[in-house]
C-alpha cells in the first residue's frame, strides 16, 4: 500500500510503491508462464492444477494491482519543459561533433578511470538511492521502490540482445549476464522503468543524469561510459567492422575497451536470424508505444543530452560531471576531430 507524506528531512512528498513480486524466489512472469506446465506435470488437468494456475496468476495480477494503485499517485516529469528536450523534440547532433563528443569521453574515461567494482546488491541499493534522489530534486517527490534485482528471467532467452529488463505490471526487473562497467548504468535504467518512466528515452536519460550527478566515481563512469557507447553505435550505423575499426582509433583505456566489446552478443548464424526477428517485433511494439524505436537507446540518447544541455529552455541544469557541451552554444566543450 502506498504512504503519501512529507520527508521530514526535505518537505518533500513520498510515495511508496509496494514491489511485493521482485521479492519472490523466481520471477513472477516466469511463474505465470509456467505454472499451467508445473501443473498439468504433476496434476495432469485436474481441479487441483486449475486451482494451481489461478492461484499464480492471481497473485501477479494482485501484485501488479497493487503497484498500480501505488504508482497513481507519482507527479511524473514533464521532460521537454525540465531539459528542454522530449522523445519527439530533440536536436540532431552533427556528426563532426559527435566525433568530438566521442574524443572527450575518451580523454575522461581515460584519465578517470576507477578500478573498483561493487557487488549488483550494492549497485542496486546505491543506483536506487541517487535515482530518487534526483528525480525528487525535480518532482519533488521521493519515489521509493524495491532495489530488488535478479540475474534470471526466461524473457532473456527470448531478447538474447536485451542486457537487462523490467516488467512493467510488476516491476521485477532481471540484469541477464555480467555488464562490467555498464552494470550501474544498465541497472538505474531498469529501476527507471520500476518507477514509472516506461519510455526507454525516458528511462535512459534518467540514468545517465541520475549517476553522472551522484558524485560516486564508479557510478560516474558507467554513465560517460554508456554515453560513449552510444555514439559509437550511431557513428558505426550498427555495423560491427565499423565499430572495430571505430575502437582502434580511440586509443581507450584497455579495461573500457574490453568492457565495451564485451557487449557484442555471440549467438551463432540461427541465434543471429532469432535476434534479427525478435528486433523487429520490439521496435514494432515500442513504435506502437509513441517511441521512435530501438534507436532511443543510442541515438534519441544521445541527441537528448545534447539538445539538453545546449538548450536555453531547460529549466535543470545539467550535472558538471556528465555535461559535454555548453549552453545555448550548440558548440562543444573543446573541438578536436576524430
Amino acid at each position: 500500500m502506498s504512504t503519501d507524506h512529507a520527508d521530514a528531512r526535505s518537505g518533500q512528498e513520498e510515495i511508496r510503491v509496494s514491489n511485493r513480486a521482485t521479492y519472490w524466489p523466481v520471477s513472477p512472469i516466469d511463474v505465470v508462464v509456467c505454472a499451467p506446465l508445473v501443473a498439468r506435470i504433476l496434476f495432469g488437468a485436474t481441479p487441483v492444477g486449475r486451482v494451481m494456475q489461478a492461484l499464480a496468476i492471481g497473485a501477479y495480477l494482485a501484485s501488479a494491482l497493487r503497484d498500480w494503485r501505488d504508482r497513481r499517485a507519482i507527479r511524473k516529469i514533464v521532460f521537454q519543459r525540465e531539459f528542454g528536450a522530449d522523445t519527439h523534440h530533440l536536436v540532431p547532433m552533427p556528426r563532426e561533433l559527435r566525433e568530438t563528443e566521442v574524443r572527450i569521453l575518451v580523454e575522461r574515461l581515460n584519465d578517470e578511470f576507477v578500478p573498483q567494482r561493487l557487488a549488483r546488491r550494492e549497485l542496486a541499493i546505491a543506483a536506487e538511492l541517487h535515482l530518487t534522489g534526483y528525480i525528487a530534486s525535480i518532482s519533488g517527490q521521493r519515489v521509493r521502490t524495491s532495489a530488488e534485482v535478479r540475474g534470471f528471467a526466461l524473457v532473456g532467452l527470448v531478447f538474447p540482445f536485451a542486457l537487462g529488463a523490467c516488467d512493467v505490471l510488476t516491476g521485477d526487473i532481471a540484469i541477464f549476464r555480467d555488464t562490467g562497467l555498464f552494470e550501474p548504468h544498465i541497472i538505474a535504467h531498469e529501476l527507471s522503468h520500476r518507477k514509472g518512466y516506461w519510455k526507454e528515452l525516458h528511462a535512459q536519460a534518467l540514468a545517465y543524469l541520475a549517476l553522472a550527478g551522484s558524485g560516486v566515481p564508479v557510478l560516474v563512469q558507467s554513465a560517460l561510459v554508456e554515453r560513449l557507447h552510444r555514439n559509437l553505435c550511431v557513428l558505426s550505423g550498427g555495423d560491427e567492422c565499423a565499430f572495430d575499426r571505430l575502437m582502434t582509433r580511440l586509443a581507450l583505456r584497455s579495461e573500457v575497451g574490453k568492457s565495451l566489446l564485451a557487449l557484442r552478443p555471440s549467438a551463432g548464424r540461427v541465434g543471429q536470424r532469432m535476434e534479427a526477428a525478435m528486433r523487429g517485433l520490439y521496435e514494432r511494439r515500442l513504435r506502437l508505444t509513441g517511441q521512435n524505436g530501438i534507436s532511443d537507446y543510442d541515438l534519441g540518447f544521445t541527441n537528448f543530452l545534447y539538445t539538453f544541455e545546449t538548450s536555453t529552455t531547460a529549466q535543470q541544469v545539467p550535472p558538471s560531471a556528465g555535461a559535454v557541451h555548453r549552453a545555448g552554444s550548440f558548440r562543444p566543450v573543446e573541438t578536436t576531430r576524430l
